[in-house]
């Protein structure tokens, strides 16, 4: 039978009843069913087989005998579907009348669901068992898929629950991201206009200085180191000047291809290291700088790039000891991996600038980079904790990568990545390069 192949379900777990006042009958229905393997409970009443079941109510059949003392077979049936528990236990009667339809409706209307007479015919009683086994067995496994949707209903009503909430959750965070998108364009707009207008503001006072140090340069009869002093104020009112143009450029949201043009960074360095003359003069400081490329770039902010570290070397050095600085670069292979997202077919190089300085601890490499953080109080190093923060806006501007390597009286190396033509102009170049343009076939003829 089926019933066999369900690995999960044994004929061992089939319990069934039978129910005779002869023990010579319970005995004989027992051999008739032990083969199959069932587990047979004999009771030789009606009273007894009621005490059975009011301990025992998971029985798969009851086969009963309906001419009994006291209690007959109907009665007892009667008496037993009056239990919510055994209502569903199909009961088969045995009875030795003839085919009499009042009392085969007797026995229906008592709830019972066939008949055997008796002398019972073996074949018969097993097949009819085996059916009723069977049903049994399709019930339970209806049962069993019942309770696994409903868990699976529940289970699934619960998610349909938890994904309403995320998507009322994902709902709620993009309204606001929506306004703080919105927050953030209106505090970008304003502090546009406040940069454009503090640089207008500081552009008249430069425009002064220099005009009054020029007055007071032709006035000045041979007095080399005073015109030296003034030439030094009329550098420094330019530079300022120029660096209050880049930072309007630099404070503008987008940047175009027209702000980048081909620029040689050695030029730069030299420009850089003009500026702080001064302060490499009082500190006696040895710069060695080896060949660096030329690249697409804002030289404007390039140029305050290398102020920066300079003055950062500078400021960070040790007490009595010659500042060394050095600056190398080298093209970097188009295999190797790198911290940015490399443009196919571009070059890129790494620019490297080392000094001799006091270095600090590893743990606050990326730390120097973020805007007014200081490893060390104003009274002992000056400055607002902006160059460093400034130099890694720079060099993302140009699309490329800074970090920085140290230790703690050992100096620092500072690592540039940029790319040597930016994402536009390289796509402009392959274009004017490309035999397919529109540019290029302007004027052909075959």
């Amino acid at each position: 039978m089926e019933l066999e192949n369900n690995n999960s379900f044994r004929k061992s777990d089939i319990k069934i009843l039978v129910v005779d006042d002869r023990e010579d009958n319970l005995f004989s229905i027992e051999a008739i069913l032990e083969k199959d393997n069932y587990t047979i409970i004999k009771a030789n009443s009606g009273r007894a087989a009621l005490k059975i079941l009011l301990a025992e109510h998971d029985f798969s059949l009851i086969l009963m005998d309906v001419q009994m003392p006291e209690l007959n077979g109907f009665e007892t049936a009667t008496i037993i579907y009056q239990r919510d528990k055994l209502r569903n236990i199909p009961i088969i009667f045995i009875t030795a009348h003839d085919y009499d339809e009042d009392y085969i409706f007797k026995g229906y209307k008592m709830g019972g669901v066939d008949y055997i007479y008796k002398p019972i015919n073996p074949e018969l009683l097993k097949m009819k068992v085996g059916v009723f086994v069977e049903l049994y067995r399709k019930n339970n496994q209806l049962l069993l898929h019942e309770k696994k949707l409903l868990g699976a209903n529940e289970s699934l009503q619960k998610e349909i629950e938890e994904r309403k909430a995320s998507e009322e959750k994902v709902k709620l965070l993009n309204d606001q991201l929506v306004q703080n998108n919105a927050h953030l364009k209106s505090v970008n707009e304003e502090l546009d206009r406040f940069a454009f207008m503090a640089s207008h503001d500081l552009q008249e006072p430069l425009r002064k200085i220099m005009v009054f140090s020029d007055k007071i340069m032709q006035k000045l009869n041979n007095d080399p180191e005073t015109e030296r002093y003034l030439r030094k104020i009329v550098n420094s009112s330019n530079r300022m000047q120029t660096l209050i143009n880049d930072l309007l450029s630099f404070s503008r949201q987008s940047m175009t291809t027209s702000d980048f043009i081909e620029t040689d960074l050695n030029k730069l360095v030299k420009e850089a290291m003009s500026e702080l003359e001064i302060e490499i003069e009082k500190t006696n400081a040895q710069v060695i700088v080896n060949e660096l490329p030329v690249i697409t770039a804002i030289p404007g902010l390039m140029r305050q790039l290398f102020y920066n570290l300079f003055s950062n070397a500078i400021k960070f050095r040790k007490d009595s000891v010659t500042p060394v600085i050095k600056i190398t670069a080298e093209k970097i292979p188009a295999e190797s991996d790198l911290p940015v997202k490399r443009i196919n077919g571009n070059v890129y190089y790494k620019i490297s600038f080392t000094d001799n300085g006091i270095g600090f601890e590893e743990k606050y490499a990326e730390e120097i980079f973020m805007v007014f953080k200081r490893l060390h109080s104003h009274h002992e190093y000056e400055g607002t904790g902006v160059g460093l923060a400034t130099c890694k806006k720079i060099v993302e501007k140009h699309n490329g990568a800074i970090t920085v390597s140290s230790k703690p009286g050992e100096g620092s190396v500072f690592t540039i990545i940029l790319p040597e033509i930016q994402q536009e102009k390289a796509a402009e170049s392959k274009a004017q390069l490309s035999p397919k343009s529109d540019v290029a076939l302007q004027g052909f003829e075959p």
